[in-house]
């Protein structure tokens, strides 16, 4: 297991400027097969450190290690814009999932539409589901309350399906309300990390508009929840809209928008803590 010291090492080393995976190993005194995977255990668990593969697939191929600013996010005038809306909304109404999609080559993109009371009740339950079983190594959400976790039909659930995520090893990091109404989910699903024996699971609280699930930094679905207006020729039914991203620079950018959140954010079990200090009024009775 990595220790904190060679973490702070690697990072200040390639915070300076891009490394080789041979220069980090020379200047940790480690063999470069352990510090490829220090590499990746950092950038998995923190998301300070990114990696680029030169020539990959050649003999000469080269691993260069660089320093994956949280700060500087955005590439373009529209991240940009997207990023300061999404850092400084708290509830999901304030914010369209649609505003990302539209900006995606349509190639890479895919959508769709249900009606519904909830997302229980919905067809597509199967969709989330596969998406969830494509992770390899790591999964990270945008949740409100992590509702989702409860989710379940006739042949799905859910929260077995994390479990089964767990079981092959793959991390999981969230990004929710730390809060009485979510106190019972949070628990729930840090419950695996406790029946596995693995720290595989990690909850931080952030209010956030975002409802993300990003699969191993390859793509990342999005959903948005239209609620009827009761208007005459506006929305009269509940919509829920689905969108699935393909393209590494968009996944990237949430990958990151994820990190600068989760670096700054409050640990769940903290939280907990200090909620279970909040007790229930006692019934006095009148002598």
């Amino acid at each position: 297991m990595i220790n904190k010291e060679i973490i702070k090492k690697i990072e200040d080393f390639v915070y300076l400027k891009p490394r080789s995976i041979q220069e980090i190993a020379q200047h940790v005194k480690k063999n470069w097969r352990t510090v490829d995977r220090y590499v990746y255990e950092i950038k998995e668990e923190y998301g300070t450190i990114d990696v680029r593969i030169f020539r990959e697939g050649t003999r000469g191929a080269l691993k260069i290690v660089y320093w994956a600013s949280i700060e500087k996010v955005s590439n373009s005038v529209f991240q940009e814009q997207l990023e300061m809306q999404i850092m400084n909304e708290r509830k999901k109404e304030d914010f369209s999932a649609f505003d990302i999609f539209q900006y995606v080559n349509k190639k890479k993109k895919e959508s769709w539409m249900e009606e519904g009371k909830n997302e229980v009740s919905l067809k597509k339950l199967d969709k989330f589901k596969d998406i969830l079983l494509k992770a390899k190594k790591q999964i990270l959400f945008f949740s409100g309350n992590l509702s989702f976790i409860n989710y379940q039909d006739k042949e799905i659930d859910i929260f077995s399906v994390l479990e089964d995520v767990i079981k092959k090893g793959v991390k999981i990091k969230i990004i929710c309300r730390v809060d009485l109404s979510a106190k019972e989910n949070i628990e729930k699903v840090l419950s695996l990390n406790f029946k596995y024996g693995k720290e595989l699971i990690e909850v931080r609280h952030k209010e956030q508009p975002l409802r993300v699930t990003i699969i191993d930094d390859e793509f990342f679905n999005l959903k948005e929840i239209k609620e009827p207006t009761g208007r005459i020729k506006e929305l009269n039914k509940k919509i829920f809209i689905f969108y699935t991203i393909k393209d590494k620079e968009w996944t990237k950018w949430i990958s990151r928008i994820f990190w600068k959140m989760f670096s700054s954010a409050i640990s769940a079990e903290k939280r907990i803590e200090e909620l279970n200090l909040i007790k229930e009024p006692k019934n006095n009775k009148n002598k």
